[in-house]
């Protein structure tokens, strides 16, 4: 009797098939491996993962004050320092490896700015029952690298982020590793029934790999991988011989008991 394997759903996006924006004039550039309604990126809206962009400038750059509501915004500084200011009050700057954190409720206008002679960041959106986060007061915290504890084996260093063991808690559903795998090593991954990891690549070369089926995925620089199971499985992330791999990670549930923002798109 023939055995079917359960065989995880893996795409890969390299950057020219994610989106791209720009501020300031240009002063501020972005590609976006999760775009907003329009934005012309294949993937939109992973669970609660509403929209990550990756953002650069070379000097000084700033997003002008704008609104937001209800949605929960992490900007994770790569390189260089970015800037915050908002109506709650807050100015602020935060170094690379370093984090801010709104959850913008009722409702709150905030800027942001580039210094240095060279910037790049994330901007991640996450986004909980809108019906109840409009409701709550927004609120601003930010984290430095020192602040996100670290573990180190076999060559795989794992920074927590956001969820169990982090320090930056959100009320969606998910969890972030900045994750570092030296040359020639590995980090292996279980995948529970109807999650979704959806990741990008900082910097280096390797391999995403389906360990049930061992298909291979080609991974570098800017890339972004989403991977689904409708039952549980393991990805494994290999670094090249050569170089070290960095990725960032999230894991978020594949569907949500509360109705999403524009859902079925």
């Amino acid at each position: 009797m023939n055995t079917i394997k359960n065989e995880l759903d893996i795409k890969v996006y390299p950057p020219e098939a994610q989106g791209v924006g720009q501020f300031d004039g240009g002063r501020i550039t972005e590609i976006k491996p999760i775009g907003f309604p329009g934005d012309g990126p294949e993937v939109r809206h992973t669970g609660p993962l509403f929209y990550w962009a990756w953002a650069t400038a070379k000097g000084y750059g700033k997003i002008a004050l704008h609104p937001h509501q209800a949605f929960e915004i992490m900007s994770y500084a790569l390189e260089g320092e970015i800037g915050h200011y908002d109506t709650l009050g807050t100015k602020s700057r935060v170094k690379a490896g370093g984090a801010q954190v709104i959850q913008t409720g009722s409702g709150v206008s905030h800027e942001e700015e580039t210094v240095g002679d060279h910037t790049e960041f994330f901007q991640i959106w996450f986004e909980p029952d809108l019906r109840e986060a409009i409701t709550k007061t927004p609120t601003y915290r930010e984290f430095a690298h020192e602040d996100f504890p670290t573990e180190t084996r076999n060559g795989v260093t794992i920074k927590h982020v956001i969820g169990e063991g982090a320090p930056v808690t959100i009320e969606a559903e998910a969890a972030m590793q900045d994750i570092l795998i030296q040359p020639g090593h590995r980090y292996d991954r279980q995948l529970s029934a109807d999650r979704t990891l959806a990741m990008v690549v900082i910097d280096g070369k390797g391999l995403l790999v389906d360990e049930t089926t061992l298909s291979k995925h080609y991974l570098e620089s800017r890339y972004f991988a989403v991977v689904h199971g409708r039952e549980p499985g393991v990805v494994s992330i290999q670094a090249e011989a050569d170089c070290p791999l960095r990725i960032a990670l999230v894991e978020v549930p594949a569907k949500v008991n509360y109705p999403l923002y524009k859902q079925g798109r």
